[in-house]
């Protein structure tokens, strides 16, 4: 008998009426460490401001009306070396620096025969160790309270950076000062973000996102959102999982859902479903979405809307940079050339070491329900798979160093022991009588053979320390400059 035959077959997706949406789309990119300085100074003038924790004014500006993000919250949420590097006090501090926008200008998102009036209130860039940076957008919908379907759609379109697939074909961005984007990625960073574009990492060897991270993944935004219904509204397995999928519609404009199986959404929700809080208050974190869903009103959801934006987002933040971080050390390995990246290596395993004594850990709350998400972020990033795929990757680094450096010990032994050995039957003697004054070549040419052995004894020892002394500096030479020149900055 067929399997199929025993599974539930889920029916044509259904729909429930999301009355208030607030989105924030997170794109990651690399980006020139070496000049994050002058990186500071352009978005400052581009009205970028330093996110301080002490600065209240700035805190309402970045989030939606009504929303009160509190500084004790953040500051108690997270462990304390936790703390130090998600809120460095100044720009010049190593950490996660933030710099915040508010925008406040209506644009609409025209997605073929569909049309999406949307507000951007504000947009993040933050400037994360290691070169990588991560730009936030927060969106609000204007279209008043919308079927699932279209929220959904609304973000699947906005969250394509480049509009590669058929779906996603149609898309663009129209403002109201007339200018016209066809895809998210220039209007981000062409209009946006336009201050922090020439400090980007764009390598036109490089395949994938802008040249910029050829190891990410899908080459998408990440989606932060939270969903209000009518209050009562209940959820349904397969709504939930669409949230997560970000399934809204297809390229004929239906209503779509990833698997016709009930079995498989069961599954998925068992892996990524967070419902301590069920049936009025769900969360999702998936490899594609960090969603919160609501059933209750709005006044008694003030407190986890604002810890959503907050401190649930640098929870959620933290977690997608070691995510990228472990899949960038597989790529920089894949790339490894063996016979000639001796600095490469070893600079790669001073990656990896820094990295993950720094910034990698397994806990960064003090709070159960950070703990909680914690595990839901790593379990949704395969975190533990990553590290372990990255620690094996040290240990056989560690293991090539080691072999090339007694490989190189053996051979200065065996030069050492040769001139020793030699320099011995001598007595430590090898100074002929005719080197004392000028030499010729024709007192050279009735040597011996015991003195054309003492001449070539002494002309190469010279040569071979001559020969240290010269790759010795040249390669002190060229590693400072090979660092200097590397954006990937290992």
């Amino acid at each position: 008998m067929n399997r199929g035959e025993f599974m539930e077959v889920i029916a044509e997706p259904a729909d429930f009426t999301v009355t208030e949406a607030h989105l924030a789309f997170v794109l990651p990119f690399a980006y020139r460490k070496k000049k994050a300085r002058q990186a500071t100074v352009a978005l400052e003038q581009d009205g970028f401001k330093f996110f301080s924790l002490d600065d209240s004014a700035s805190l309402k500006a970045i989030y939606p009306e009504g929303v009160q993000v509190m500084r004790e919250e953040l500051d108690q949420y997270f462990l304390p070396y936790v703390e130090q590097k998600l809120f460095p006090e100044s720009p010049e501090d190593y950490g996660f620096r933030r710099f915040s926008k508010p925008i406040c200008e209506e644009y609409i998102l025209e997605v073929k025969d569909r049309s999406y009036p949307f507000r951007i209130i504000s947009i993040d860039i933050t400037l994360a160790p290691f070169g990588l940076a991560f730009l936030t957008t927060r969106v609000e919908l204007l279209t008043g309270p919308l079927p699932l379907s279209g929220i959904l759609d609304f973000n699947q379109h906005f969250r394509a950076a480049e509009n590669k697939l058929k779906e996603e074909k149609g898309t663009s961005i129209h403002c109201n000062d007339g200018e016209f984007y066809e895809n998210i990625h220039d209007f981000l960073l062409g209009r946006m973000a336009a201050a922090m574009k020439p400090f980007i990492i764009h390598d036109e060897r490089l395949t994938g996102y802008f040249g910029s991270l050829p190891y990410f993944e899908d080459e998408r935004m990440y989606v932060h959102a939270f969903y209000f219904t009518e209050p009562g509204t209940e959820i349904s397995d397969e709504q939930l999982f669409r949230i997560g999928r970000v399934d809204g519609l297809d390229a004929h404009g239906n209503r779509f859902i990833s698997t016709t199986n009930r079995k498989y959404v069961q599954d998925y929700l068992d892996k990524y479903l967070h419902d301590r809080w069920a049936p009025g208050y769900y969360l999702l974190t998936t490899d594609y979405t960090f969603a919160a869903i609501s059933t209750k009103p709005r006044s008694e959801m003030e407190r986890p809307l604002a810890h959503f934006m907050s401190t649930h987002y640098y929870n959620f933040l933290i977690h997608y940079f070691y995510r990228i971080m472990l899949l960038r050390v597989s790529f920089e390995y894949s790339r490894l050339k063996w016979d000639k990246d001796e600095e490469f290596l070893k600079r790669l395993i001073q990656l990896i070491t820094i990295f993950s004594s720094w910034y990698y850990f397994e806990h960064i709350s003090a709070r159960q329900e950070g703990k909680e998400l914690g595990r839901r972020f790593r379990e949704a990033f395969t975190l533990d798979v990553l590290y372990r795929e990255v620690k094996e990757t040290l240990d056989e680094l560690y293991r090539v160093q080691e072999n090339s450096a007694t490989s190189r010990m053996n051979l200065l032994l065996f030069f050492l022991t040769v001139f020793t050995v030699i320099s011995g039957i001598y007595g430590m003697n090898l100074v002929i009588d005719d080197w004392k004054d000028d030499t010729s070549w024709t007192e050279i040419e009735s040597y011996g053979f015991f003195e054309w052995i003492s001449l070539l004894t002494a002309v190469i020892g010279i040569a071979l320390s001559v020969y240290l002394s010269v790759t010795t500096l040249g390669r002190t030479l060229w590693r400072k400059l090979r660092m200097r020149w590397n954006d990937m900055d290992l």
